[in-house]
C-alpha cells in the first residue's frame, strides 16, 4: 500500500504540472486510505505538501510575469491569517465526538473527510464542465472589489486550514471575477497565494500538538516535486482541456467514494 501511495504522490505532482491545480486535493485521500494516517494529522500534512509543491510550480509563472503581486497581497493576506488562525485554534478546539445520529457517530476526522468528498465534488464540476474560450488580454487596470476579496480570501483560508486542500478551484474564480485578472495571470497569482496560506497554515499545527514525522513528509513531498517537473514536461505537449474533464471524473469518483465509505460502510 506504501507503494501505491507514493506512485500516488507521483500522480498528484504529475497532474498539478499537467493542468496547473487540482492534484492537492487527491493528497489527503491518498494519506488517509493509502498510508492510514489520521484525518485530522493528514490535513496538516497536505498543507505542507500543497503549499511547497504549490510554490514550486509558480516558479515557471514568476519567470514569465504572470503573477499580479498587488492582487496576490490583497487577497493572500486575509486568506493566509485565516488559515493560521484555523488551524492554531479552531481545529484543536473542535471536540472529538461532535454528534450522533442513531448509532452513527460523527467524530472529528469523520466530518473532516465529509467536508473533504464534499469539495472533491464542487471541484470536479469545475473540471469537468465545458470551459469558456479565455482571452488573455493586455492587463491594464486591475478593478479591486476590496470587501468581496477580503471575504473570499477569509473563507477560502478557512476551508484550506480546515480540510488542508489548496483551495484552487476557489481562488482561481476569485480574481478573475472580482480582481478582473486574465486566466493565466489569474492562474500564476494562486499558486503563489496557495504556497504561502498552506505553508502558513502548516505552521500551526507546527507549532500546536501535531507530531510531524518528517522523514516521511519529506519522502512524500519529493516525490510529489518531481512529479510536478514531470507533468509541466508532459504539459508541453499534451492539451490541459483534455486532461481537466478526465481528471474531473476521477475525481469526482474519489468524493463519492469517501462520501460512501464514511456514510455508509464505516
Amino acid at each position: 500500500m506504501e507503494i501505491i501511495g507514493f506512485f500516488g504522490a507521483l500522480l498528484m505532482g504529475i497532474s498539478l504540472g499537467l493542468i496547473g491545480g487540482g492534484g492537492s486535493i487527491l493528497t489527503v485521500p491518498i494519506l488517509v486510505y493509502l498510508f492510514h494516517i489520521d484525518p485530522v494529522l493528514a490535513t496538516a500534512y497536505s498543507l505542507f505538501i500543497v503549499g511547497f509543491t504549490s510554490l514550486l510550480g509558480s516558479t515557471s509563472h514568476i519567470n514569465q510575469g504572470n503573477i499580479h503581486w498587488r492582487t496576490a497581497l490583497v487577497f493572500g493576506i486575509p486568506s493566509i491569517i485565516s488559515v493560521y488562525i484555523t488551524r492554531q485554534f479552531l481545529v484543536p478546539i473542535i471536540p472529538h465526538d461532535i454528534f450522533s445520529l442513531g448509532d452513527y457517530l460523527v467524530t472529528k476526522p469523520v466530518l473532516m473527510l465529509l467536508v473533504f468528498a464534499v469539495l472533491m465534488v464542487i471541484a470536479s464540476y469545475s473540471m469537468i464542465k465545458p470551459g469558456r474560450n479565455q482571452v488573455d488580454g493586455v492587463l491594464k487596470e486591475v478593478d479591486y472589489r476590496y470587501l468581496l476579496i477580503l471575504l473570499e480570501g477569509l473563507g477560502v483560508g478557512m476551508i484550506t486550514g480546515f480540510v488542508g486542500a489548496g483551495g484552487g478551484f476557489l481562488i482561481i474564480p476569485a480574481l478573475v471575477l472580482l480582481a478582473k485578472l486574465p486566466m493565466k495571470k489569474a492562474v500564476g497569482t494562486s499558486l503563489v497565494i496557495i504556497g504561502l496560506k498552506s505553508l502558513i497554515g502548516f505552521m500551526g499545527d507546527v507549532n500546536g500538538s501535531s507530531v510531524i514525522d518528517w522523514k516521511f513528509l519529506m519522502i512524500f513531498t519529493s516525490i510529489a516535486a518531481v512529479g510536478i517537473f514531470l507533468g509541466s514536461h508532459l504539459s508541453k505537449k499534451v492539451k490541459d482541456e483534455k486532461l481537466k474533464p478526465i481528471f474531473g471524473y476521477f475525481v469526482l469518483i474519489m468524493g463519492i467514494y469517501i462520501l460512501i465509505k464514511e456514510l455508509i460502510f464505516k
